[in-house]
């Protein structure tokens, strides 16, 4: 018992001493991996700015994992003022839809004094989220690492921790350790 405690104290200062890095293995089909159960740990009262890297918040279902991941945020207990996006361009007819669908999303966080600043790259290939305390969460496939539900009405439809996920792994780190090249 004794071990343990020692293990969680030792756990604590390294996560504030910004030295903490922790893999999170998400196997194919598991649940119980929603947003929340990601990023609420490192989503603590000083958070007010996020940046968003993701070349794949183009398509309906990943706005909504978008939208989803905008909700969380809102819901607190940060107080997010400002999320920068960086995204790229859906090809073709679908970047109508894609634009529309961003603008709605920003204009909806506007009424909760949350800005949403919106950047395009034809370059972006990487996926990362950064909290402005410091955190940094890479997941292999991004926000949209959840398996398209059976139906409209099954269950996960709704509630993202009943919804099977693909296999990807997240990393999470604190910049205060992380060199710039």
């Amino acid at each position: 018992m004794t071990r343990a405690e020692d293990i969680k104290k030792h756990i604590e200062k390294e996560k504030q001493d910004g030295k903490y890095h922790k893999q999170i293995r998400i196997e194919e089909n598991a649940t119980g991996f929603g947003y929340e159960k990601l990023f609420q740990e490192y989503l603590t009262d000083i958070v007010s700015e996020v940046w968003v890297e993701d070349p794949y918040i183009r398509t309906v279902h990943q706005l909504y994992n978008f939208l989803r991941f905008c909700e969380m945020l809102v819901k607190g207990p940060c107080k997010v003022k400002t999320i920068h996006l960086v995204t790229s361009y859906e090809a073709g007819s679908g970047r109508n839809q894609q634009l529309s669908g961003l603008e709605e999303i920003q204009q909806s966080l506007r009424s909760y004094g949350v800005t949403l600043n919106i950047e395009f790259s034809s370059s972006i290939h990487d996926r990362e989220i950064r909290f402005n305390n410091g955190w940094m969460i890479k997941i292999g496939r991004g926000l949209d690492y959840f398996k398209k539900p059976q139906s409209r009405f099954s269950i996960g439809y709704c509630d993202l921790d009943l919804r099977p996920c693909h296999e990807t792994t997240v990393d999470v780190f604190h910049t205060k350790h992380t060199k710039k090249m």
